[in-house]
């Protein structure tokens, strides 16, 4: 082996030194980089000259060194609380999938940076426009199994028609039998009591029902019997009057010696509200009758020697509403909050695993795309198949731990300067065998 092999050998040498001092260097630009993570040189030495020794002996000499590849570190960043709704970290393995064009290439890429927003379209992207995969949910909240770009923004609940009204009161034991006749037209003078619920039709439209409570008498086993009747204006009812109080239901209801709530028969009567469903059927739930098996009759209406008083009206339906915001849990689902104060799944993340994560692409703007050596990315829910949690309000700082980088740095320049010695002592050598000709 030659002198001038020396000077290729240290030359070696000083680009793997060179290389590790740009992966260095390219991690501590990027240590405050939402989601990135470190790299790391790894060389091996270059294939060996054989020599032919005394006694035959075959000795092997190197050739220096060479990069093998710059793998990257995918262990876990810190997670820093932002209080930002879209912007999510992943606890855990895997990444979030986008989907568009980046740097003029069109496809899928994954990422662990999760500064997301809404786009003006309501799809959820990252800060390049790019789409962010996950699995939409039906209007009844159920997520699907498909996954696909994710829209939030947009997303509206219709109205739901009131189907049930439950009441729960207590009737004075002491009231007495009004003196005239059931009014509908002058319902107050001719009750006892009357409560009232808003209630929907099938376009979200309000109307108030009032209820209103009349004592008829006693039985002749001294069981206390009531009426009820539900009244709406005309207005809001096909074929009514405005500002005329319509019957929508009636019923009777008897309650036993100990004022529990003994039984409950429904009259007649139907809800046509304009231009909606008809009939809208409405259920009025007075508690726990003790003529049903297992009911203690005093869930609900009651008659003590108290003063009426509703405790509480309650009914099923609601307008429609548009989101007003959304939460997301640790398994990816983003709640909807709407503006008619109800809330619902609107969609899931997804998380897509990769067999051989270290072995992707970085593609810049960081994202990873997939390569031959990484294999496919399969997409699934957070927290199943041992994919990581979402943590909402929180983004994922880069992993670069920097003090361990500057150690690498000091080793790095050493041994540049170690092989900048290898040649410059190659060159003196060299130098020598030239003047010997003088």
């Amino acid at each position: 082996m030659s002198l001038v092999s020396s000077l290729y050998t240290g030359q070696t040498g000083l680009e793997q030194s060179s290389t590790d001092l740009s992966v260095i260097g390219d991690n501590i630009a990027n240590s405050n980089t939402v989601g990135f993570k470190a790299g790391r040189a790894d060389f091996s030495d270059a294939m060996a000259q054989q020599m032919l020794g005394g006694g035959g002996v075959v000795s092997q000499v190197g050739l220096g060194a060479e990069l093998m590849s710059v793998q990257k570190i995918l262990t876990q960043g810190a997670l820093n609380n932002t209080g930002v709704a879209t912007d999510l970290a992943l606890d855990g393995v895997g990444f979030f999938a986008v989907k568009g064009s980046h740097n003029g290439r069109q496809g899928q890429f994954y990422t662990r940076a999760g500064q997301f927003s809404m786009d003006k379209t309501g799809y959820l992207v990252n800060q390049e426009g790019l789409r962010v995969q996950g699995y939409p949910a039906d209007p009844t909240g159920a997520v699907g199994s498909s996954p696909g770009d994710l829209k939030l923004g947009d997303s509206a609940l219709p109205a739901f028609k009131t189907a049930n009204i439950t009441v729960k009161a207590n009737l004075d034991a002491a009231s007495a039998v009004p003196a005239a006749a059931w009014d509908p037209l002058n319902p107050s003078s001719t009750s006892n009591f009357s409560t009232s619920v808003t209630v929907y039709d099938s376009l979200g439209k309000q109307h108030q029902v009032d209820l209103y409570f009349r004592k008829t008498g006693n039985a002749a086993t001294g069981e206390a019997q009531w009426d009820y009747h539900a009244m709406t204006d005309g207005g809001g009812l096909t074929g009514g009057t405005a500002g005329t109080p319509t019957e929508i239901q009636t019923g009777n209801i008897v309650f036993g010696l100990n004022g529990s709530l003994q039984s409950v028969v429904v009259g007649a009567g139907t809800f046509n509200p304009i231009n909606a469903v008809q009939a809208q059927p409405l259920t009025f739930n007075f508690g726990d009758p003790t003529a049903v098996a297992g009911g203690t009759g005093l869930l609900g209406l009651t008659q003590f020697s108290s003063p009426n008083a509703a405790v509480s009206v309650a009914q099923d339906g609601y307008g429609s509403g548009a989101l007003a915001n959304i939460s997301i849990d640790k398994e990816g689902k983003v709640q909807g909050a709407f503006t008619n104060g109800q809330s619902r799944v609107i969609g899931q993340l997804s998380v897509a695993l990769v067999s051989a994560a270290d072995q992707m692409e970085r593609a810049g703007g960081n994202l990873f795309a997939e390569t031959t050596s990484s294999g496919n990315a399969t997409l699934g829910k957070a927290g199943s198949g041992g994919r990581g949690g979402v943590v909402a309000g929180a983004l994922e700082n880069s992993n670069v731990d920097m003090s361990n980088e500057f150690i690498k740095m000091i080793t790095a320049q050493r041994n540049y300067q170690a092989n900048a010695k290898t040649i410059s002592t190659a060159d003196q050598l060299l130098a020598e065998l030239m003047n010997l000709k003088r």
